[in-house]
């Protein structure tokens, strides 16, 4: 069957669509993308006069219409894969083609394994440039679908996607503090952290400590719930409870907070991939193939 041109639709005004919506307004949007405000709106209304519909609320801030909900995945996932076949031109005409690439990385991973990371990159790399988006596991995920972003570090992914590396494996432990009766251990059990009240975090932890609560038969009933890591710490450094948290945010605590081994150990996988749906970024495979030939040489 033959794909019948239906619209006049430019990579431009994609461009514009998405960056009035990541930067809820016109003139940010215009500012981020070197063009006049005139222009951003231009662009705007000649791809809502071809897909027939407002795209975005004209509020403050702007917002996508219902309209703009159903093609905002697909105008970033052309966009990715427009930017993916440029790379690739690039590539093709000269090895090592300068280019960027978007990393999605959860908070643990960005403080914990990310430095060591871009500084390997840009040793090794100079040329690419990675631009990092931190969020939430199921965030990270719909992001590299929909091509928010070109690559990302996903927590225990089921399956393991096609071409993605293993970069590391930590477990989750408690954190205490350091004049917690429980801080000097080797290791505690679950069991031994029911008498603290618990602070749980929802930055993308809490589904594994659930898990972990499963494994041992006891009731998981946090007495907070925190988005946030660093105010998961200030609290239990405040005296107001224990916290399970991964070992690769140790990083982040102050010299006042301790991490135990818990028993049951429960790991994690982090592992680095590109979209499965679509081709990936050439930087996105020289990044992995860095990383993978560096973890040899170790």
């Amino acid at each position: 069957m033959r794909f019948e041109e239906s619209m006049d639709v430019t990579l431009r005004q994609l461009d514009v669509f998405v960056a009035i919506v990541d930067h809820e307004g016109f003139g940010a949007a215009a500012a981020a993308l070197g063009m006049s405000q005139s222009s951003v709106s231009h662009s705007l209304a000649s791809l809502e006069r071809a897909v027939q519909g407002e795209l975005v609320q004209r509020a403050t801030p702007v917002r996508p219409s219902p309209l703009g909900d159903v093609l905002l995945p697909h105008a970033r996932a052309t966009l990715a894969a427009a930017r993916a076949f440029h790379a690739a031109a690039s590539a093709h005409r000269s090895a090592g083609a300068a280019g960027s690439i978007r990393l999605a990385v959860p908070p643990t991973a960005a403080r914990g394994l990310l430095p060591g990371l871009l500084r390997l990159w840009r040793e090794q790399l100079p040329h690419i440039e990675i631009r990092i988006f931190e969020g939430l596991d199921e965030e990270i995920e719909e992001w590299l679908e929909s091509g928010t972003v070109d690559a990302a570090v996903l927590i225990d992914p089921d399956p393991l996607p096609r071409g993605a590396l293993h970069l590391a494996t930590d477990a989750y432990e408690a954190v205490l503090r350091s004049d917690h009766p429980l801080a000097g251990e080797e290791s505690i059990a679950l069991a031994d952290l029911l008498d603290d009240p618990l602070l749980a975090t929802t930055s993308g932890c809490e589904t594994q400590v659930k898990h972990l609560h499963s494994l041992t038969g006891h009731p998981y009933r946090p007495t907070q719930r925190i988005r946030e890591l660093t105010t998961l710490l200030s609290m239990v450094e405040a005296g107001l409870g224990v916290a399970i948290i991964p070992s690769l945010a140790a990083s982040m605590m102050p010299d006042t907070l301790t991490l135990v081994p818990l028993l049951p150990r429960l790991e994690r996988r982090l592992v680095l991939t590109g979209p499965t749906a679509r081709p990936w970024h050439p930087n996105v495979t020289a990044i992995r193939d860095l990383c993978e030939k560096h973890a040899a040489d170790m």
